[in-house]
C-alpha cells in the first residue's frame, strides 16, 4: 500500500502548486486565444486533409473577355451562375493567357509550357507535332490514379482528340440547321453571321456537351475524376437561341469607351495587329480596308455586334449553371475542385481593334475561378497579375499530385490563402515569335520582333490610350520591365 505524503512533502506540493498556477493560466490563455481567433481567420486551403483525393471540373470558356458580371467588364453582360461560382471560390481579377489565340494559349496551359519554350504560335501547329513528350494536365492526372474525361473545346483543333490525355472524349457534330441568315450587313469577306437562332440549346454543340458532361457527373465513379467540359461560345459565330438576344435590348446596349486615333502612337506592328487578322503560323491571315474596326462602324454594326457578344455570353453562363447545378445535385459536390478559365480575351472597338490576336489587356485578359470545397475564401478576389500556365502547378498543389519538373507556372496556392501577400512574379503573353507583353500590378510592357515598344501606366491609363514608351522619363521603367522577357524565343523553322 502507498504511504500517505508527509507535512513536509505536502508544504512542498503546496509550493510547487502555486509556482504552476501562472503557467497554467497562460496556457488556459493561449487556448482561449487561440479559439477565438480561428472565428475571424481565413480557413487556408489545404487541397486533400482526409486522405480522398478531391475531383476536378474543369470549365473553359472560347474567346470570354472580362464582361461577367463579378469583374464589372461592362455594364449589360448578365452572368448569374459565373458570378455565382465566384462567390464560392476566388476570382482572380488580373489572370492573362500565354498567347492571345485559341491554340497556343490552351497547349502553354495544358502542357505548363510557354510559347516562346514550346514553338506553339499560331493555330497551325499541332500539340504533338511540336512536343511529342509533353506530358498534359490531364495526362498527369491519369498517371496519379485519375479518370480524364472531356467533352467540347478543350485543345484546339486537331488536337482535342489527343489519345494519351484522355479516357473517354465527346464532340458531338456541329449541326447548321439552325443557322440564320446573315444578320449583319457586313460584306462576307470580312465578318461572320449573328443574330437569334430559332433553336433550344439542347440541338447546339454546348447545349449537347454540356447534356454529356451532367450524365457524368450522375454516374457513380471508380477513381477520382478529371472532368472537362470545354464551350465554344462566345467564340464566333455569335448565334444563340433568341431569348438569349432578348436579355440585352439593343436600345439599352453601351458601346465600349473609345479614343479616336488611338493607334497613333503605336507602333508599326502594334498598328498591323489592330488593322489584320494575323496568325503567327499563317493559318489564316487577311486584311480589311481600313481594319475592321472602321468596316463595323462604316455599316452601322456597332450596336448590334456588341448585343450579339453579351447575349452569346449569357447562352454560354446558362450551359454553365446547368453543369453547376448537376454538381451540386451530385454525390461529388462536396469534394469536387471547380476550375473556370477563358483562353483569353477579345476585342470590340477597343483600341480601334475587334477579335483577339493582339498583346494589349482586352486581348489577353480573361475571367479565371477556383473553388475549392470549404477552401474559406468564398468570394474573395486577388488583384494580383496571374498567368494561365499557373494552372498546372496548381491542380498539382491543391490535388496533392507528384510534382513536375520543367513547369513554366507557380502554384497560385498561397495567393487562395492570401489574396494580398506579395506576389513578384509578372504574367508573360507571346504572339508569334519574340513578340512579348509583361504585366505587373501597374504597368503593361510591350515589346515587339522589330524593336518597336509600348508602355501603359494601367494605374492612370486603364484604357491603355498613352502610350509612354518614348518618353525618357520612363527608360529606367522599362529596363526593368524588360528583364522580365524571356532570354531565349524558340525559333520558327
Amino acid at each position: 500500500m502507498r504511504k500517505p505524503p508527509t507535512s513536509s512533502a505536502n508544504t512542498a506540493a503546496r509550493r510547487e502548486h502555486e509556482m504552476n498556477r501562472p503557467r497554467l493560466l497562460i496556457r488556459l490563455l493561449l487556448i482561449v486565444l487561440i479559439s477565438a481567433m480561428g472565428c475571424f481567420v481565413t480557413p487556408r486551403v489545404e487541397g486533400v486533409d482526409d486522405g480522398r483525393r478531391p475531383n476536378v471540373l474543369f470549365i473553359a470558356v472560347d474567346d470570354l473577355n472580362n464582361w461577367v458580371g463579378h469583374l464589372k467588364g461592362h455594364p449589360n453582360v448578365k452572368t448569374p451562375n459565373i458570378d455565382r461560382l465566384a462567390d464560392r471560390g476566388i476570382s482572380f481579377t488580373h489572370a492573362y493567357c500565354s498567347a492571345p489565340l485559341c491554340n497556343p494559349s490552351r497547349i502553354s496551359l495544358l502542357t505548363g509550357i510557354t510559347p516562346s519554350n514550346s514553338g506553339v504560335y499560331g493555330n497551325g501547329e499541332k500539340l504533338r507535332g511540336k512536343l511529342p513528350n509533353a506530358v498534359t494536365l490531364m495526362q498527369h492526372f491519369r498517371a496519379s490514379g485519375y479518370s480524364a474525361r472531356g467533352a467540347g473545346k478543350i485543345f484546339h483543333g486537331t488536337s482535342a482528340y489527343d489519345e494519351d490525355s484522355w479516357d473517354d472524349y465527346f464532340k458531338p457534330s456541329r449541326s447548321k440547321s439552325h443557322r440564320t441568315k446573315r444578320d449583319s450587313n457586313l460584306p462576307k469577306s470580312a465578318w461572320v453571321p449573328w443574330g437569334p437562332l430559332a433553336c433550344s440549346y439542347d440541338e447546339m454543340f454546348d447545349g449537347k456537351t454540356a447534356n454529356w458532361i451532367i450524365a457524368e457527373l450522375e454516374k457513380p465513379q471508380e477513381k477520382p475524376f478529371f472532368l472537362a467540359y470545354g464551350l465554344t461560345k462566345p467564340h464566333l459565330t455569335w448565334e444563340v437561341p433568341q431569348k438569349y438576344f432578348d436579355l440585352h435590348p439593343i436600345d439599352e446596349i453601351e458601346l465600349p469607351v473609345v479614343q479616336e486615333d488611338d493607334l497613333n502612337d503605336v507602333p508599326a506592328f502594334g498598328n498591323k495587329l489592330a488593322r489584320e487578322v494575323y496568325d503567327p503560323s499563317g493559318e489564316r491571315n487577311f486584311a480589311t480596308p481600313g481594319g475592321d474596326h472602321q468596316n463595323v462602324i462604316a455599316n452601322n454594326q456597332w450596336p448590334v455586334a456588341v448585343q450579339a457578344y453579351l447575349a452569346t455570353i449569357s447562352f454560354a453562363d446558362a450551359q454553365i449553371g446547368r453543369v453547376l447545378e448537376a454538381l451540386e445535385k451530385s454525390k461529388h459536390a462536396d469534394n469536387t475542385i471547380i476550375v473556370l478559365w477563358g483562353d483569353h480575351g477579345w476585342h470590340l472597338g477597343e483600341k480601334e481593334h475587334w477579335r483577339k490576336h493582339a498583346l494589349w489587356d482586352v486581348s489577353t485578359r480573361t475571367p479565371l475561378i477556383i473553388s475549392v470545397p470549404e477552401g474559406g475564401n468564398n468570394g474573395q478576389l486577388c488583384h494580383r497579375p496571374v498567368s494561365l500556365i499557373d494552372l498546372y502547378p496548381t491542380l498539382i498543389d491543391l490535388c496533392g499530385l507528384p510534382e513536375r519538373d520543367g513547369l513554366d507556372g507557380q502554384s497560385l496556392k498561397p495567393l487562395m490563402n492570401n489574396p494580398t501577400q506579395q506576389w513578384n512574379r509578372p504574367a508573360l503573353m507571346t504572339y508569334g515569335f519574340n513578340n512579348h507583353a509583361i504585366q505587373t500590378e501597374r504597368w503593361r510592357y510591350i515589346r515587339y520582333n522589330d524593336g518597336g515598344e509600348e508602355l501603359y501606366d494601367q494605374r492612370k491609363d486603364p484604357n491603355e490610350w498613352t502610350n509612354l514608351a518614348g518618353n525618357p522619363e520612363f527608360a529606367a521603367e522599362i529596363k526593368k520591365l524588360s528583364a522580365h522577357l524571356p532570354k531565349m524565343n524558340y525559333k520558327v523553322k
